[in-house]
């Protein structure tokens, strides 16, 4: 692979998609299985940066007055982890060439094209605002009740049952975001590592693969969700395997739905 330039990106047309099979998704994660233990001391110890990262920044909300805003910080995961996973995607595509792992992988893959990784990361970071914007705005217009202490919060709007209604319009809304970034963002990143395009190419690749593949790919949206939701169940000390596991799996899943130069 070979470090994009902008002139490349702009003579060459975009790429189309494959139509892969329903199934496709659990053949990703056996090949992202496999990335992982052939580099099992490089791709746990990522796991174990974002793990320590992840700690870093919720334990303190968690332990002070700003609990109220992990429930958030952990669906906001979903949105940023196609970025978070950047080095994983580079380690599998060394491993696909049997290339060794000796240098910071999620530094060679951010240099590959930064400027295009960096509007991509706007991308996800504007979805992200957005999504943060409606749940305040929905909470204002719907939470009728005097305002819990932030001590309180999370156990009298989320684990109270008083305000199912609530929860499940901000559920249903975080959703819908979450589908917007997945469509995004899907196959995005590694495209942008691999090949010389600009991220609102990289972004409607991405959307096509999702449009044309939207069996497979709800599959696939599926398996993250509970794979990388039980990494987070476990006091986020399960995102150690989660993360490489479906980050390697990823880049299988961009192999496969974006053909090959």
């Amino acid at each position: 692979m070979q470090p994009s330039t902008s002139s490349e990106s702009a003579v060459r047309p975009p790429p189309g998609v494959n139509r892969v099979a329903p199934g496709q998704p659990l053949r990703w994660l056996r090949a992202g299985w496999r990335d992982l233990r052939a580099a099992p001391g490089y791709s746990l110890r990522y796991g174990a940066g974002i793990v320590l990262i992840s700690l870093a920044i919720t334990v303190p909300l968690a332990l002070g007055r700003f609990a109220f805003l992990v429930p958030f910080l952990l669906a906001a995961f979903y949105l940023i982890a196609p970025l978070l996973a950047i080095g994983l995607y580079q380690m599998s595509a060394h491993l696909e060439v049997g290339e060794s792992l000796e240098r910071c992988q999620a530094l060679e893959a951010f240099r590959r094209n930064q400027g295009q990784l960096g509007i991509a990361t706007g991308f996800l970071l504007m979805i992200l605002q957005l999504w943060i914007l409606a749940t305040v705005f929905l909470f204002i217009m719907l939470f009728t009740d005097p305002l819990p202490s932030w001590e309180r919060f999370v156990a009298v709007v989320f684990l109270s049952g008083e305000h199912l209604g609530l929860v499940a319009v901000l559920v249903a809304v975080g959703a819908v975001f979450a589908a917007a970034a997945f469509c995004i963002a899907a196959v995005t990143v590694p495209m942008l590592i691999d090949r010389p395009v600009d991220a609102f190419t990289a972004a409607r690749t991405s959307f096509a693969a999702v449009r044309v593949n939207w069996a497979p790919m709800l599959l696939w949206a599926g398996l993250i969700v509970v794979i990388v939701g039980l990494g987070l169940a476990s006091l986020l000390l399960g995102l150690f395997v989660a993360v490489p596991l479906v980050g390697h799996a990823t880049w299988h899943a961009y192999r496969d739905l974006v053909p090959r130069d």
